[in-house]
């Protein structure tokens, strides 16, 4: 086998041409990914980091990165729970 990958790469090609499928689908690339984005693209879980890496493989993390909540006084909040307190299970024999 001469060319190498290279070869088999056109020739791949030329063949899906040859059978009337397409390469690339109609409507576009369904989800980003590394694969697909530019390079040094990481998706990741949308979630803040809260610290750094070390040079050492650890990881540090810092307290002014860490997210502060504000939570309100709910002593006398009027709206009642979503489930009653005095509820008692049922099962069906």
């Amino acid at each position: 086998r001469e060319g190498g990958t290279m070869s088999g790469v056109v020739s791949g090609i030329l063949n899906a041409f040859a059978r009337g499928r397409r390469i690339v689908p109609r409507k576009g690339w369904k989800t980003l990914d590394a694969k697909r984005a530019k390079k040094g693209y990481v998706k990741g879980k949308g979630v803040k980091s809260v610290g750094k890496h070390t040079k050492y493989g650890g990881y540090t993390i810092l307290a002014h990165k860490i997210p502060r909540y504000i939570v309100p006084d709910l002593n006398s909040f009027e709206l009642k729970p979503y489930v009653a307190r005095n509820f008692k299970p049922f099962f069906k024999n």
